[in-house]
């Protein structure tokens, strides 16, 4: 295992609210009704796309405590083939995957409209802001090294 450059701790107290404005982007998510367990799987599926170590452990142990069915957690990487995600959530993970791998092609028209029909324009947006902010925090964590969290008793 690679050692952390600088761990998330110190992080936070070198940079005074940072971590805060990125925590209350979460809350405001959070506050929007868009369902926790969701917003776990796109986390986790950007995590994995940005290769987060620290990411994705902590949003693995956050879904778990949610209690999130164990076969979405281990059929993510494979969304696509896997007949365990329902529409609403293949549409999150595909909008989920199109802003992580924007250089790629980004999100075109047909996924917005589709996305739009399914969850309205402001849960939409707060699926896009979750989407930003696990994004951000990916490049955090991975540049300055955060040691995974692991979970009690591991």
């Amino acid at each position: 295992m690679t050692a952390a450059r600088i761990d998330r701790p110190e992080f936070a107290a070198l940079t005074p609210g940072v971590s805060e404005a990125l925590i209350a982007l979460g809350k405001a998510v959070n506050a929007s009704g868009l369902p926790k367990d969701l917003q776990e799987l796109i986390k986790i599926r950007a995590s994995q796309l940005n290769g987060c170590a620290f990411c994705l452990q902590f949003h693995l142990n956050v879904a778990r405590d949610l209690q999130v069915p164990a076969a979405k957690l281990d059929l993510l990487a494979t969304w696509r083939e896997a007949p365990v995600y329902s529409e609403r959530e293949r549409l999150a993970l595909a909008w989920t995957e199109a802003l992580t791998l924007a250089p790629q092609g980004g999100a075109d028209d047909a996924l917005y409209e589709r996305a739009l029909a399914e969850f309205g324009a402001a849960t939409l947006s707060f699926l896009t802001a979750a989407v930003a902010g696990i994004n951000a925090w990916n490049r955090i964590a991975m540049a300055l090294r955060f040691s995974p969290p692991l979970r009690p008793g591991a």
